[in-house]
């Protein structure tokens, strides 16, 4: 009979994640040379030197690993404070995150991932952003939110906090990567903001062990994370070294869409996204420049055979404001213009309303701005 407890898989990661010099992509490497943490741990020394990567002094490290890292300790904070802790093997883990070239071995989560978090946008930017910056951020969320889309950032300062307090001013859900440890929240400002999110309206995530603080080397890594949650990325003001264009370059790197939001051309806190449309990223004005480049990729998850349906509770009612225009439409083509006629709301409502409702499938844009009920 096996006399170790039922949660040593998780000890076994943790033991090995808490190890210093082995990292997303080492763990993943060990992970596939021996099959499981255990067997990792358990290896001789001279198996471990077979992996690519591993030194004399690491291979050390990794075999007294069960010794040498507390994971006892780090378990008890972890449930001290409502943190779940999410193994790559587990069915709970983000399959979007899943495909990137160095996912996490292993997630800290506090709140929930839900299904419907696979249609997600990152929206990122400066923390010494403009007041145009804040405003933009924080419409862009909500109107993203009313969409279905889950939207996720770094809870930074400015940019970041506009993002996840837009998605839940709009009803919407929120991730929260950080670049610390779930045990306290940076920045400190932020701990009402973080205590909502994780309050039934998303989650905070992080790869990091409980207690790690803030380090400036550790926030280029979680940005990885923030990009492979989602189907793209949205950068609003980055100055020209802003840490947002890290997110931006990952999500190039891992096949995600990247758009970014332009401002004044003497602005230097939009001269990193000026430079961002110049070597291709989709320029974003309205919400409707997301739809029309991510609505292929949002049917697509939605029609993933091995999935559950991913619905948002917006799909199931529809507002007066939806149902009135779409009584409007049938199979011939009406363009704004004539549904502005129709139905007497203005021209920004009734885009708006059209955007929802295409991503909700109820209706299916032409060329020209023609759209026709689906």
């Amino acid at each position: 009979m096996d006399p170790r407890p039922p949660d040593d898989p998780i000890r076994d990661l943790l033991a090995l994640t808490l190890t210093p010099g082995v990292g997303p992509l080492t763990s993943r490497a060990l992970l596939e040379h021996f099959g499981s943490a255990a067997a990792v741990l358990d290896a001789p020394i001279a198996q471990l030197r077979e992996v690519s990567g591993i030194g004399p002094k690491l291979a050390d490290r990794i075999h007294h690993a069960r010794a040498d890292n507390d994971t006892g300790r780090e378990l008890a904070e972890a449930r001290r404070l409502g943190v779940t802790l999410i193994p790559r093997d587990s069915p709970a883990y983000p399959p979007t995150l899943q495909e990137i070239p160095d996912p996490p071995a292993l997630l800290y989560v506090k709140g929930t991932f839900e299904p419907r978090d696979q249609i997600a946008i990152a929206l990122v930017g400066s923390r010494r952003c403009t007041p145009y910056g804040i405003r933009t951020a924080e419409r862009l969320a909500t109107a993203l939110s009313r969409t279905g889309f889950t939207i996720v950032s770094g809870l930074a300062r400015g940019i970041d906090a506009a993002a996840h307090r837009g998605a839940m001013k709009a009803g919407g859900r929120t991730l929260a990567v950080l670049g610390n440890g779930l045990s306290a929240i940076y920045p400190p400002e932020h701990e009402d903001l973080a205590a909502e999110i994780a309050d039934g309206r998303g989650a905070l995530v992080s790869e990091l062990p409980m207690t790690q603080g803030p380090l400036a080397g550790l926030f280029p890594q979680r940005n990885r994370i923030i990009s492979g949650l989602c189907l793209g990325v949205i950068v609003v003001e980055a100055a020209p070294r802003s840490g947002s264009l890290s997110t931006a370059h990952h999500a190039m790197e891992q096949n995600r869409e990247v758009f970014a939001v332009p401002g004044a051309v003497d602005s230097l806190a939009s001269r990193g996204c000026h430079r961002l449309i110049r070597d291709g990223a989709r320029l974003v004005e309205t919400v409707d420049d997301v739809l029309e480049e991510l609505g292929p990729l949002v049917r697509e998850v939605r029609a993933a055979p091995d999935e559950p349906a991913v619905r948002h509770p917006a799909e199931l009612a529809l507002t007066d404001q939806e149902r009135s225009l779409l009584g409007h439409l049938d199979d011939s083509p009406s363009g704004v213009d004539v549904l502005i006629a129709r139905t007497g709301l203005t021209a920004s409502q009734v885009m708006a309303t059209l955007s929802v409702l295409e991503l909700k499938r109820m209706v299916k844009r032409l060329p020209g701005h023609q759209f026709v009920r689906a």
